[in-house]
């Protein structure tokens, strides 16, 4: 891909009302993405806890558990679909209007679950429910990604594209704190059949107030003004009626989106080891109880959050490449010891795995946003981006419970050797992928192989 620089707008600094611009516009990022994500890492939450036996009552504790994780990996399939959609009419009419669509969808949807009946109630009709509200969220959470990191990546400035990008990143992270937070705090004050009666509800219904909160942030920020520009030229070049970005990135950025899905794998796989895998291997397999590992990956989010913005700042001095490669070796390494800390049973032990597990993975997510962004042509760049790290999802975080649980078998002596491996396998193909990969550093988001096709 051809590099190109931009000098930052206003000379050498940025004008202070340039900075504000780009303070509200990433803020808007950050807030919409953790709600989203807030109600996306719920459901996870709540598959490890007490899905399993309010929806599955009839299976053992451990294939219970495995049926929940199915109804949460669906969500992940809907994702591709979701960024195809969204990534189309983002590419077409903007990102704003994508993004809060997407955030209403996803707040009617875990809106919706807080409020469904279990098998209890209504029998086999519940899962489907359950199914069906997921894939909602899988859908929206499919669109929502691509919008807010290019929101954030199209207003900044090219030498500091890593550390602003980074903060919708850091929105993921953000998302799982509330989640984890809310749960914790519920498990400190319920009893435990209080909490699986109706006390897992809420959470859900809290959702509504972040959504509201959420939609009236976004709705008062400009649309991208890199998008305006490519959407102008579009216009001009080509009958804008014709513009199908999908078709488009297949035609013209394959080689990119094969990078970004290889680039996933070790980090998504990674990170549900580390956050949604680690509950149940605490209280199924080692039959600890759930507050301590809610309270270690509360403090894990805490420090996830502070991490990503630094390394997307240090992304924007060192280059993306030499930080992912860091952190695919790092999370395959730790995974072994990590399992081991966890068994421990101590809460200093559970932190450190945590933490530790959750800083190499920053690593790999922090820069990602603005690297995904600088693969791609800005008349495609929504769709690109998004089918690259969406399609990735269904291979790596959708599987990722539901092999790892597999992977560790019975509860009477857990395989977490085997688990190791299977993240190491994962880590291979990340390398593989970002040595393939070019370094995007400072790289002008004014480039476009689509309108130059169409200029010829």
């Amino acid at each position: 891909m051809t590099t190109h620089t931009q000098p930052p707008a206003g000379g050498a600094t940025a004008t202070s009302e340039e900075r504000s611009s780009i303070v509200k516009v990433v803020f808007a990022s950050l807030i919409g993405t953790a709600v989203e994500w807030y109600d996306f890492f719920l459901y996870g939450s709540a598959a490890a806890l007490v899905f399993g036996a309010l929806f599955f009552p009839d299976a053992d504790p451990v294939n219970a558990t495995l049926l929940a994780f199915g109804t949460y990996a669906v969500g992940f399939v809907a994702r591709p679909l979701g960024g195809i959609v969204f990534g189309h009419f983002g590419d077409r009419v903007g990102r704003k209007k994508m993004l809060v669509a997407s955030l209403m969808l996803m707040g009617g949807a875990t809106i919706a679950i807080g409020l469904l009946p279990t098998y209890a109630s209504i029998g086999v009709a519940a899962p489907i429910l359950l199914l069906a509200c997921r894939l909602l969220q899988g859908f929206a959470v499919g669109g929502e990604w691509g919008g807010a990191v290019l929101m954030a990546a199209e207003h900044g400035r090219d030498d500091q594209r890593g550390f602003w990008s980074s903060w919708p990143q850091a929105g993921v992270a953000l998302g799982n704190l509330m989640a984890t937070g809310v749960l914790w705090v519920l498990a400190a004050v319920q009893s435990e059949d209080a909490f699986n009666a109706w006390g897992w509800r809420i959470p859900f219904l809290l959702s509504a107030v972040l959504v509201f909160i959420g939609l009236w942030v976004r709705l008062s920020i400009e649309e991208s003004p890199v998008f305006k520009e490519a959407h102008a030229e579009i216009a001009e070049k080509k009958d804008s009626d014709s513009h199908m970005p999908l078709l488009e990135v297949i035609r013209t950025y394959p080689r990119e989106v094969f990078i970004a899905m290889g680039m996933r794998m070790a980090e998504n796989i990674s990170y549900y080891i580390f956050t949604i895998v680690v509950i149940t291997f605490v209280t199924t397999y080692d039959g600890q109880e759930k507050g301590p590992i809610l309270q270690a990956l509360l403090i894990g989010s805490v420090v996830h959050f502070l991490w990503i913005p630094f390394i997307g700042a240090v992304s924007d001095r060192v280059g993306r490449k030499p930080l992912y490669l860091a952190g695919a070796v790092g999370v395959a390494a730790w995974t072994f010891p990590f399992f081991s800390l966890v068994s421990d049973g101590s809460a200093g032990s559970l932190t450190l795995a945590v933490v530790v597990g959750l800083m190499l993975h920053g690593l790999m997510y922090s820069p990602q946003a603005a690297f995904f962004s600088e693969l791609f042509g800005t008349s495609v760049r929504y769709t690109g981006a998004s089918v690259g790290y969406q399609l990735a999802s269904i291979f790596a975080g959708a599987l990722a419970p539901i092999i790892a649980l597999k992977l560790l078998g019975s509860t009477d002596e857990s395989n977490t050797t085997a688990v190791g491996l299977y993240v190491c396998a994962a880590s291979v193909l990340t390398v593989v992928a970002v040595l393939f990969a070019k370094e995007t550093r400072n790289t002008s988001l004014r480039h476009d192989r689509v309108v130059r096709g169409a200029h010829r």
